[in-house]
């Protein structure tokens, strides 16, 4: 085992570092994410030096060369990563100066690795989390144009997972619009914290030369800059908010995909999923799994952890830069990455699901669905809702000791028995139709108020902002 690495940092370590420190240390598999953006910030930061008069445009001008030249090695796959320089950051410093010599080494006047790190995170994390607010409105769209084809179809409403009362298939595709709506909100809202830039925070204190952080901000595309130089190297609450609006989207995703795998078993028999998101068995040749919906659902659970990891890694940091923090980087990663890959493949799976209309309108019917319909008849009947709630009680026990599925399969005299100001009017208020179609309020199940759903989502997935 080798103990040792060749160099030193510097002459102030009489001793290199140990090999497997080194190897323990280095972080390149997750900074090769970040480089090409490493690349950007330090093309800002050279002009930055150049226009405050830091560095000679000659300089500057070598540096651009070196660095544009670096990026193409790095888009054609043919940049030489050395994993004893650690880091990204000294990777392109590295290269820079043996493409160009002594200006390479002037590159990093007036910057440190840390408010440098901050920054790439940031424009790292803002690229990804743009990509995610346009994959999360495709998933809306999906959602939306499913729940289009159904706004009429009717199918069991459950609390505690029982039979509670019908509602319409769109109206429940267009409930998961509604959250992702939300996630689509905290995606944005996460943006706007993180947009902010550190560089010219340098190690902790800022820098003693005459630099302009707000030019660098601006170049970046940032729509400010951090205030206070500590908390520029120091905080990275910001993936704690990505981590966060990640664990949200996925237990989101974890619900409905739930949903479909319960909705796919021949007890439900609700609907059936593209068979290019379903696998069989190597023993049991019926099988038709929607393992799809059951890997999201796992994946949820490391997203989650992610957030608790951030959270944790985070909690008591001293002021201000600590190595810990380079453990962020994969819990910022890996949410981002799963995340995105989740509401993607989803979106998908959404556009093949085919929807057996009679299956759902068969069980809606089950578990005597109307008895709310029936008290609510009995109250605009003249009955105090309580005495209507304790009356269908007792009908509905009375159809359960006979082993009647409906209420409506009870004769009328019968129901009398237990309220007398019944008519015969009852059997149409019975009818699971009857049900969805009385729901016809904003936000209710009605087809029509599906409908008033679908044109406000619509009209605000057309906007042009993630802030909806």
């Amino acid at each position: 085992m080798t103990t040792s690495t060749d160099k030193t940092w510097s002459p102030l370590f009489k001793e290199p570092v140990s090999a497997d420190f080194r190897d323990f240390h280095e972080c390149l598999d997750q900074d090769k994410r970040i480089a090409l953006h490493d690349v950007a910030g330090s093309r800002v930061h050279a002009d930055m030096l150049a226009r405050a008069g830091i560095i000679s445009p000659a300089d500057n001008e070598a540096i651009q060369g070196g660095l544009a030249a670096i990026a193409r090695e790095m888009r054609e796959g043919t940049f030489a990563w050395k994993k004893e320089l650690e880091d990204v950051h000294m990777n392109v410093e590295q290269r820079l100066t043996d493409l160009v010599g002594d200006a390479g080494k002037r590159l990093h006047t007036a910057r440190s690795r840390n408010d440098q790190n901050a920054t790439d995170i940031r424009l790292y994390a803002r690229d990804e989390l743009d990509a995610l607010a346009g994959e999360i409105k495709v998933l809306i769209a999906s959602f939306v144009d499913l729940a289009e084809q159904h706004p009429a179809t009717i199918m069991p409403g459950f609390t505690h997972l029982q039979v509670a009362q019908p509602i319409t298939f769109g109206h429940h595709l267009m409930a998961y619009a509604e959250m992702f709506l939300r996630d689509l909100e905290r995606v944005g809202q996460a943006r706007g914290r993180l947009n902010v830039s550190p560089l010219g925070a340098a190690a902790l204190a800022g820098s003693g030369y005459p630099i302009d952080p707000e030019y660098s901000a601006q170049a970046l595309g940032f729509a400010g800059v951090c205030h206070n130089s500590l908390d520029a190297v120091s905080d990275r609450d910001y993936i704690c908010d990505i981590a966060n609006a990640g664990a949200l989207i996925m237990v989101h995703l974890s619900r409905f995909c739930e949903e479909v795998i319960m909705w796919c078993t021949p007890m439900f028999d609700f609907i059936e999923v593209g068979d290019q998101f379903c696998t069989g068995s190597s023993i049991m040749p019926q099988k038709r799994n929607p393992d799809l919906a059951e890997l999201v659902r796992g994946k949820a659970a490391r997203v989650i952890g992610n957030l608790s990891f951030a959270v944790t890694l985070n909690k008591n940091l001293p002021l201000a830069f600590n190595k810990d923090q380079q453990e962020c980087k994969p819990p910022l990663t890996d949410t981002l990455e799963t995340t995105r890959g989740a509401v993607s493949v989803v979106a998908q799976m959404i556009r093949t699901i085919k929807v057996h209309k009679d299956k759902m309108l068969a069980a809606a019917d089950k578990g005597y669905s109307t008895a709310t319909d029936l008290a609510d008849y009995l109250v605009r009947a003249g009955l105090p809702f309580r005495d209507a709630h304790h009356a269908v009680a007792a009908i509905v026990g009375l159809a359960r000791e006979r082993g009647l599925g409906t209420l409506s399969q009870l004769a009328l005299a019968d129901m009398r028995r237990f309220a007398s100001v019944i008519g015969d009017d009852v059997y149409q208020v019975l009818t699971v139709e009857g049900s969805v179609a009385s729901r016809n309020h904003t936000g209710g199940t009605a087809p029509g108020q599906v409908h008033r759903q679908i044109a406000r989502v619509r009209a605000m997935l057309a906007r042009p902002s993630t802030h909806l």
